[in-house]
């Protein structure tokens, strides 16, 4: 027992120290010299481990088996990790109970142990609980809450501009001003409160209690006053301000996770209203934003099952009244609900970025229905396509054309392609190298909705423009506005003169057709001519017109 290397102690059923080697007496005793015989064990735990301790003795006692526990037992250095070892067996002499310890110091593994723990569930940087450590004591409060049937609420918060200190600085300093955002946002909560890391420069803080929204935007003013102070950073002066969005249990949220989504939302509303406010989640406002993300989800989907088709609407001769060609308008068909306009999900394809492959499939599809089309009519048509802003600044886009005169075996004349004003002005010098490249294939240029964009004469001789089309609030009031038939004849004598195709939208009665006939107006689309239809209908129809011309 004294040349083992760990701590060697016996003691009686009552834990008193019968014995203890000289290697106990270095480790534990108090002054290090002192023998520990007659003391307690019990003397020498820490208060707060003593129950383990006590467990353990009973269990060793009961089991005779070996028995393991970790406590901390009192040095001359304070508090040390021991883990200790113990046994109980009656002795040879006297048959009486004692208790064989081995103790070993743990407190280097201990520690390292701890150092993991935390890095595992704070944020390393800023010493904050990170997104783990959060969710764990979100749920917790939510469980809190239930039973106590109060509130809470969560508040997800980001730094705005932080991002251009990051790109301009780079990421020490950004690293800097992030800990340094950590201690102020810090200093503006209570002690019972959370404030965690949940990745970049994003923050979110759980107040227990918290359900007044007057106090909350309290909490919230401190926040953002102590962000748009100056940081002194490495001899740069950096300003950033904070957007934070709010969310209250259980008004707003029955669960962590509806809470910090709901919160998010709410902060993203508070960036799009101008940054460096508060705003706190109204189901009402916000049902539209959880309704998108439903309907962007299905987008995908709707991809994968091939949910989405072509109409083709017939745009005529607007003297012979002949179908000379058609706009291919993509449709949407939801199985559970019908068809979904356009106008609500082109804007969501534009911005997720599916626009790409839609637009791409789009083409190619109506480019080889053409020719389906053509076959019925028995004569040549052009299919005209629209272009979104994202998909003609794709530097594929020109393969994509390429590619659809290829498969479909068209000329490319019979391809009008149209986009807006918009696009044109967007970045002038992509566009007249773009278009002067797509005009070389023959394929022709039509500005959809003239005069209701920037409507810059400059475009009209600067780019290849084949056509306009009279965006239907010119032609809606015709011919009774005196305003919208001046702005059609002034469209029209231009167009004349430039030799431009004119093609005129919404038409939707006789008057309006006579009116944009006289006046030299070259092809009609609308209602009053023909509705978008699917490629049987329009098949039908061309077999019927080519049967009429032959009798």
């Amino acid at each position: 027992m004294e040349v083992a290397g760990e701590v060697v102690l016996r003691l009686d059923a009552r834990g008193d120290i019968r014995y203890a080697s000289q290697r106990a007496v270095g480790a534990i005793g108090l002054d290090g010299a002192t023998p520990l015989t007659g003391l307690n064990l019990f003397d020498l735990v820490r208060p707060s481990d003593r129950h383990a301790i006590e467990a353990a003795l009973r269990q060793a006692v009961e089991s005779r088996e070996v028995t393991r526990v970790n406590v901390r037992l009192m040095t001359q250095a304070g508090a040390v990790w021991f883990e200790l070892e113990m046994i109980a067996c009656e002795t040879d002499e006297t048959r009486t109970l004692e208790i064989l310890v081995v103790g070993r110091d743990v407190s280097g593994l201990h520690a390292t142990e701890e150092r993991l723990r935390h890095i595992a569930t704070h944020d390393e940087l800023t010493g904050l609980p990170n997104r783990s450590l959060l969710a764990d004591r979100l749920r917790m409060t939510v469980a809190q809450s239930r039973r106590s049937s109060a509130g809470f609420t969560v508040i997800a918060l980001d730094l705005d501009g932080f991002k251009k200190v990051n790109d301009a600085l780079g990421h020490p300093v950004g690293d800097v001003l992030l800990r340094v955002a950590a201690d102020r946002l810090r200093m503006t909560l209570r002690d019972g409160d959370t404030l965690a890391r949940v990745g970049g420069d994003e923050f979110v803080a759980v107040l227990p209690g918290v359900i007044d929204e007057h106090e909350i935007h309290n909490i919230a003013r401190r926040m953002i006053s102590g962000m748009q102070l100056p940081f002194e950073i490495n001899g740069n002066t950096l300003y950033v301000s904070t957007s934070i969005g709010a969310a209250i249990y259980p008004i707003h949220g029955d669960s962590d996770v509806k809470l910090l989504a709901h919160a998010d939302t709410a902060m993203y509303r508070a960036k799009e209203l101008g940054k460096a406010r508060c705003i706190v989640y109204n189901q009402m406002a916000f049902d539209q934003v959880e309704h998108d993300v439903s309907m962007e989800a299905a987008m995908f989907e709707a991809v994968r099952n091939g949910e989405f088709l072509l109409h083709y609407q017939p745009i005529v001769d607007a003297h012979s009244g002949q179908i000379m060609g058609f706009e291919a308008l993509m449709r949407w068909m939801r199985p559970d609900i019908g068809l979904v306009s356009p106008a609500q999900f082109i804007p969501m394809a534009e911005e997720n970025g599916l626009i790409h492959l839609l637009g791409a499939w789009a083409l190619k599809a109506a480019c080889v229905q053409l020719k389906r089309f053509e076959e019925a009519a028995g004569r040549p048509l052009y299919v005209s396509v629209n272009v979104s802003p994202r998909q003609f600044r794709n530097d594929q886009f020109i393969t994509t054309v390429d590619d659809a005169i290829r498969l479909s075996g068209l000329d490319g004349h019979q391809l009008l392609l149209e986009i807006t004003e918009g696009i044109l002005m967007a970045d002038p010098e992509h566009a007249e190298q773009l278009l002067t490249r797509i005009a070389s294939r023959g394929v022709r240029i039509a500005i959809d909705d003239f005069g209701t964009g920037y409507s810059s004469l400059v475009y009209l001789k600067r780019f290849p423009i084949a056509a306009l089309k009279i965006d239907r609030t010119f032609i809606r009031d015709l011919p009774d506005s005196v305003k919208d038939a001046a702005i059609c004849n002034v469209v029209l004598s231009l167009a004349s003169h430039l030799s431009l195709l004119t093609v005129a939208e919404g038409v939707e009665n006789e008057h309006q057709l006579r009116f944009l006939s006289a006046q030299g107006c070259s092809l009609i689309q609308g209602f009053h001519t023909g509705s978008p239809m699917l490629p049987d209908a329009v098949i039908e129809i061309l077999k019927a017109d080519a049967e009429a011309l032959q009798n």
